[in-house]
């Protein structure tokens, strides 16, 4: 049960195996372009938002951890591989992509700037076609997601999927 006034986020992995809730505001939103966060996600930055460890329950499974350096751990879901945390001595960043309303979770800083790749920032230019647009995508037409909603559910997993 949540406080008054207190913001709730929910989110998890692309499985549902793992899901998480934080009751309370979120502290800075950020993109990191360093090279560990590149690889961590593979792409070209990873989108984080920083949270106060004692807002964050893990509310089905919780993630499998690497250690990436000597001060940090990655957390990602066992089941199928989605980045879920970045977590080091000065506290714990969730994947804003892991939300389930990342809209809600803008980022304000960029970090790494040093290591970024040299055509991010003119991405934004490129043409954008919706996906069903794709021609030679023939199988989009009758796709399936498996993907967990993003919302909370009873069970995982879910019943009605191979």
């Amino acid at each position: 049960m949540s406080l008054p006034n207190k913001p709730v986020y929910t989110g998890g992995c692309q499985c549902g195996a793992v899901r998480f809730r934080i009751e309370g505001a979120l502290n800075q939103a950020s993109i990191c372009h360093c090279r560990m966060c590149q690889k961590a996600f593979g792409n070209f930055y990873a989108p984080l938002a920083n949270v106060t460890p004692d807002d964050l329950s893990w509310t089905r499974g919780e993630p499998k951890r690497f250690r990436s350096s000597n001060h940090g751990l990655r957390g990602f879901c066992g089941e199928c591989g989605t980045p879920l945390t970045y977590e080091a001595p000065d506290g714990i960043a969730l994947a804003i992509g892991a939300f389930d309303r990342p809209e809600d979770v803008a980022p304000t800083k960029q970090w790494g700037v040093e290591e970024k790749l040299p055509y991010v920032d003119g991405l934004h230019e490129l043409p954008g076609f919706p996906t069903e647009s794709d021609d030679e995508a023939t199988f989009l037409s009758d796709i399936v997601s498996f993907q967990h909603p993003d919302h909370d559910t009873e069970t995982w997993p879910q019943k009605d999927r191979p």
